[in-house]
């Protein structure tokens, strides 16, 4: 008997849903219909070494299987995408059962596997680590421009620093003893 059967029968009035989790976990994941959520994300992540790969057809290539992927994973939602030469930047409002971490390796891994495939060599791979940073819906529009600005932003220098970090800075490390 499946976990979802089981849940039926020991609660039978339950109102909501249980399904296999979105992002393919291997559990299942049981959310009430009346489960009100606004959960945006910044993301952004770097190539590996920094190389300065995304840009032409590469970049195209690598944007849409991104946005393909995206596409396919339930409960993720991708409201933009962009980048310079050497990183992405990906705006994403996720439904609870999301795991951003879970996300983000399925996005980094089926991007760099998918490139390289059509391309026949193997040119595309990131580096450990991401940035994440939640923000309210209001501010949409403001980190939707950012990333569909971002060469501008780094040839001018006006950079949000909070939206460029993708691994956790020194100064913000507790240093034990």
């Amino acid at each position: 008997m499946t976990f979802a059967a089981d849940f039926s029968r020991w609660f039978p009035s339950y109102g909501g849903s249980c399904s296999r989790a979105s992002a393919g976990l291997d559990r299942y994941e049981c959310m009430s219909s009346h489960v009100y959520h606004e959960l945006y994300i910044h993301l952004n992540w770097h190539t590996k070494e920094n190389r300065a790969l995304l840009r032409g057809e590469f970049e195209h290539l690598t944007h849409k299987v991104m946005r393909d992927k995206c596409r396919g994973i339930r409960g993720a939602y991708l409201h933009g995408l962009g980048g310079t030469d050497d990183h992405v930047h990906l705006a994403v409002s996720i439904e609870p059962s999301v795991t951003i971490s879970e996300l983000v390796r399925q996005l980094k891994g089926s991007s760099a596997h998918e490139v390289n495939q059509a391309t026949g060599h193997k040119l595309l791979e990131w580096q450990r680590g991401y940035g994440v940073v939640s923000f309210g819906k209001s501010h949409l529009g403001w980190v939707l421009d950012y990333i569909r600005n971002q060469r501008q932003h780094h040839a001018r220098g006006t950079l949000e620093s909070r939206l460029e970090w993708f691994d956790q800075p020194d100064e913000l490390v507790e240093k034990p003893g």
